[in-house]
């Protein structure tokens, strides 16, 4: 088992430096056997972004959910789905996602979900819900740039 987990983490590596390549057929392709051998949260979670980033973003929810049965602690895939839910316009369901990756026992970079939080918020009009997750963003991580411009936006619209 341990030897098929080995395998499968050096797929997976490779995979993903396809994908930070921009050869987004290599990486999927990768990240499938990497699954094939031995599947992992982390796996199915990063497959799932590259198929985000074809537009995909029905099979990168699905991926997503099966890192979540995978490992419930991961909080990556949480945060994932309620991304990409977000670009699919569907507000209400991102917070839900958004809420669970903030509670996840096992996730980096936590700040994240506070800033997808703050981008729903943001755009249901709900500035002081909007500043108040961006604000915890950045106690979280106060040295993440994006998260101040962010904040600045929200204060300016609060203006």
């Amino acid at each position: 088992m341990e030897g098929l987990r080995e395998e499968a983490m050096k797929l997976f590596e490779e995979a993903y430096k396809y994908h930070m390549l921009g050869d987004l057929d290599r990486a999927i392709e990768l990240y499938r056997k990497s699954i094939d051998v031995y599947p992992t949260a982390e796996a199915w979670t990063f497959l799932g972004w590259a198929y985000s980033m074809r537009g995909n973003y029905e099979g990168a929810i699905e991926a997503c959910k099966r890192a979540i049965e995978i490992d419930p602690d991961f909080g990556n895939p949480y945060n994932d789905i309620g991304s990409y839910l977000i670009e699919l316009g569907r507000l209400d369901e991102a917070v839900e996602w958004l809420e669970k990756a903030k509670r996840a026992k096992r996730y980096e970079p936590r700040h994240y979900p506070y800033i997808n939080l703050a981008k729903v918020y943001m755009l249901k009009g709900r500035l002081y819900e909007a500043l108040r997750e961006i604000e915890e963003a950045i106690r979280i991580k106060p040295d993440y740039k994006p998260s101040h411009i962010l904040r600045h936006q929200i204060l300016g619209m609060l203006n």
